[in-house]
């Protein structure tokens, strides 16, 4: 059990680190939320609300298909990061 709680604490760490450099972009190379926007509603997207997480733009809202969906784009790119089910 010993061993256990420091390799869990380790794991909690790592995967909090690899969380943070998601989306490392400095401030100056990032687009504007609403160029993110404008792309996604084009694509038939309803977007609530843009925020930062992790580096990156976290969109919600629905997408093309009306599936609810809390989306991670890199802010330079605009490319999908990831997606919370």
């Amino acid at each position: 059990m010993r061993l256990v709680t420091p390799m869990l604490v380790l794991l909690v760490l790592a995967s909090q680190a690899a969380a943070a450099d998601r989306c490392h972009v400095p401030q100056d190379q990032r687009r504007p939320a609403n160029e993110l926007r404008a792309e996604l509603t084009a694509k038939g997207w309803t977007v609530t609300r843009i925020e930062m997480e992790d580096g990156c733009y976290e969109v919600h809202g629905q997408d093309n298909t009306g599936l609810s969906v809390e989306v991670l784009f890199d802010p330079a790119s605009f490319q999908e990061m990831g997606r919370d089910d």
